[in-house]
C-alpha cells in the first residue's frame, strides 16, 4: 500500500507526553492547535487516528498532500 504525506490538526496544545504518543511523526504545537505530520500508508493513518481518539483529542482537519514526482 502506498504511503502519502498527511497533516492532522487537533484542538489544543499537546504536552510532551501526548506528543510522544505519536512516535516518529512530526508534531508542531501552535497556540490553539497541534499539527501532526507524517508519511503514512492507510493502515498507519488509521492507527494514528485511533491514537487521536484514544487520547480524547478533537480532530479539526486532515489533509493529504500530493506526491511529488521524481
Amino acid at each position: 500500500m502506498a504511503a502519502h504525506a498527511y497533516e492532522i490538526r487537533v484542538v489544543g496544545s499537546l504536552g510532551p507526553a501526548a506528543r510522544d504518543a505519536f512516535g516518529g511523526a512530526e508534531v508542531e504545537v501552535e497556540p490553539t492547535a497541534t499539527v501532526i505530520s507524517a508519511r503514512l500508508d492507510q493502515a498507519a493513518l488509521h492507527a494514528l487516528l485511533d491514537q487521536v481518539r484514544a487520547l480524547g483529542l478533537e480532530l479539526i482537519d486532515i489533509k493529504q498532500f500530493p506526491d511529488m514526482p521524481g
